[in-house]
């Protein structure tokens, strides 16, 4: 077994599902401590950023000499839970493939980047090349966001799986939720009650409608078009009861250039025309997490960098790719970070069988450093 496989079994090995996903998880402490005394023993500064009471951040840098730019390498290293896995923590190698929770999502990337941060360590590069190993992207990518406040480099690549495509642009997305507002009373007295689910149906009318103009506006060249669906509905408590309340959770996956007010926006304006209609339509709108989508410019000089690396390890020309989920790039790049995506093969992320191919995983590790050696020269 190599030193890099070796790495990314010990990864998996240790449970670090996020606890806002699985109430009593936990959590990223104990793998944050193995990933602190790793890159020590390999020679970078280390630093233990606690973004939440035992919830860590590890933040480990090779530093250079100076006078040159300073990559960043980003990984997470919460993972969602493991319901209906055997045995999701015995990391297993088998027929080229490495089989755990977390392997492909994404400790496979991150060993990786220890990996490549290690070398580029023993390289004399003036440049400094830094590790986050953030918390917390499963779910409100609080990690990133708390390095992003903290930490500055030239460019960045987060090493989500990207089956070894060189991304550089993705949707973002806007939770919104809508209540609707009824009044109580006993079900054998309809002259008094106003049935709040039943009022929700044009709110699902008229969502579905704004779906469909959605799916034809003009596409973005590699994400295509934006969309909105219902995510949970809640309301009601017994059979003989009015309901008085109900709530819609919603999701809108935004292009570059959309904003969460517009979002909303859209929303509020479905509201507004159902109240215009309907004298006993009551609602409220409200918002509750907003992430920005990514684009990189072309011009950006870690996405030339990564490019040519990428390229010269595959042996094949690497063209710019988009993909339609999340991922912390996006904050890395608000925050003026200039940020790709490039990460390995595999399958079964949040699935109940998740393997990464463990000759990708090489392979991110050898673009990653040829990547260091360049822009950090």
């Amino acid at each position: 077994m190599s030193h890099l496989e070796q790495l990314l079994s010990d990864l998996v090995a240790i449970d670090s599902i996020n606890p806002d996903l699985v109430p009593g998880a936990a959590g990223e402490a104990p793998v944050g401590a193995f990933i602190a005394g790793w890159l020590r023993a390999a020679g970078l500064e280390v630093h233990v950023q606690e973004v939440r009471p035992g919830r860590p951040n590890v933040v480990g840098t090779a530093r250079g000499s100076g006078g040159a730019q300073a990559l960043l390498l980003n990984g997470h290293i919460d993972t969602v839970g493991v319901a209906g896995m055997n045995e999701p923590f015995r990391p297993r190698a088998e027929g080229g493939k490495l089989y755990g929770r977390g392997a492909y999502d994404m400790k496979g990337g991150l060993a990786a980047c220890m990996i490549a941060a290690a070398e580029a360590a023993r390289r004399n590069l003036r440049g400094d090349v830094i590790v986050t190993a953030v918390m917390d992207e499963e779910y409100a990518g609080l990690g990133t966001l708390a390095v992003a406040e903290r930490y500055r480099a030239d460019g960045a690549i987060v090493a989500e799986p990207t089956e070894l495509q060189l991304v550089v642009a993705h949707k973002g997305f806007v939770w919104l939720e809508v209540e609707t507002q009824g009044v109580a009373a006993h079900g054998s007295r309809p002259h008094l009650g106003v049935d709040a689910i039943a009022k929700m149906g044009g709110v699902l009318t008229g969502l579905e409608r704004l779906a469909a103009e959605l799916a034809q506006r003009p596409p973005h060249p590699l994400l295509g078009p934006p969309s909105v669906h219902a995510s949970t509905i809640q309301g009601g408590g017994e059979w003989s009861t009015y309901p008085d309340r109900c709530t819609l959770a919603i999701e809108r996956r935004t292009l570059p250039g959309e904003t969460g007010d517009a979002a909303e926006d859209e929303l509020q304006a479905i509201v507004k025309a159902l109240a215009a209609a309907d004298p006993a339509f009551r609602a409220v709108v409200r918002r509750d997490l907003t992430r920005s989508p990514l684009e990189t410019p072309a011009g950006a000089s870690i996405l030339a960098t990564v490019q040519q690396a990428a390229a010269g390890v595959l042996g094949r020309p690497v063209e710019p790719a988009g993909v339609s989920f999340w991922t912390d790039a996006a904050s890395l790049h608000a925050a003026g970070i200039p940020t790709v995506l490039f990460g390995p093969l595999g399958a079964g992320a949040h699935a109940v069988e998740e393997w990464v191919d463990l000759a990708s995983v090489h392979t991110c590790a050898e673009v990653y450093l040829a990547t260091a050696l360049a822009f950090c020269a």
